[in-house]
């Protein structure tokens, strides 16, 4: 029995690996789920996915083309990572791919403390590999946030 139902490839690469094929290609994701679907206008381009430390994670199905689920791990200043940019294209959810993504993401931190700012809706999601809330809700582009933490 296969322990992901739905076939997948993960892709993992640092940033200065990344194709421009690729990396348009996860922007595209990122953008259709991000500003067009959560209507959310902000900028999506933050500057941090070409930084040196950098690592971009994607799935890729094997009946779709391009990136179906995403995330970014980010090195942070004092030795900790920043998981951000999480998402799964409309006709991919459901299928486990955050989760898939998560725990590739986390297999690399280790034993290392990662932060993240969660979209409140999905906090629990999050709560389940470890993050505990810091601090209050937040606003963050029209949509509600919580720090999270996960310490070693």
């Amino acid at each position: 029995m296969r322990s992901h139902p739905y076939q997948a490839t993960l892709r993992r690469q640092w940033s200065a690996d990344l194709t421009p094929d690729q990396l348009y290609a996860v922007l595209k994701l990122r953008s259709d789920v991000f500003v067009v679907e959560q209507n959310c206008v902000y900028p999506e381009l933050d500057g941090r996915d070409l930084e040196p430390g950098t690592r971009h994670f994607w799935l890729e199905a094997d009946d779709s083309p391009g990136p179906q689920a995403y995330l970014r791990l980010l090195e942070e200043p004092g030795g900790t990572f920043r998981i951000g940019r999480v998402c799964t294209a409309r006709a991919a959810r459901g299928r486990g791919y955050s989760r898939r993504l998560m725990e590739a993401a986390l297999a690399e931190v280790g034993p290392v403390a990662c932060v993240l700012d969660a979209q409140t809706y999905v906090a629990d999601f999050y709560a389940s590999f470890g993050f505990e809330p810091q601090g209050a809700e937040f606003i963050e582009d029209g949509i509600p946030h919580l720090r999270m933490r996960r310490s070693p």
